[in-house]
């Protein structure tokens, strides 16, 4: 399980915003209307991340499918113990 993708794109995501945020606090009209520079750094912030972060997008995605395939296995493979318990457990029973 490699959490290091998920962890890498989380912070480039608080980067591409809070750059931009820090960045236009620096104006003292800006400063003034802090929640107008939220909205700018976040409209910067998400294109910047669509434009130069698709690769650890991808990385992230391809990780977390990996996890999912590995928990469905998991599940399956349990799924498939309690069915043949069942089974064994009802031939038991009749012989």
């Amino acid at each position: 399980m490699r959490i290091r993708s998920t962890a890498v794109f989380t912070a480039l995501r608080l980067l591409a915003f809070l750059v931009p945020f820090g960045i236009m606090m620096l104006f003292p009209v800006l400063r003034e209307y802090y929640w107008l520079s939220a909205i700018f750094a976040a409209l910067i912030g998400l294109s910047l991340s669509v434009l130069f972060l698709r690769r650890p997008l991808a990385d992230m995605a391809t990780d977390m499918e990996e996890r999912r395939s590995a928990r469905r296995r998991r599940t399956g493979e349990e799924q498939d113990a309690a069915a043949e318990d069942a089974a064994a457990g009802d031939a038991a029973g009749e012989a």
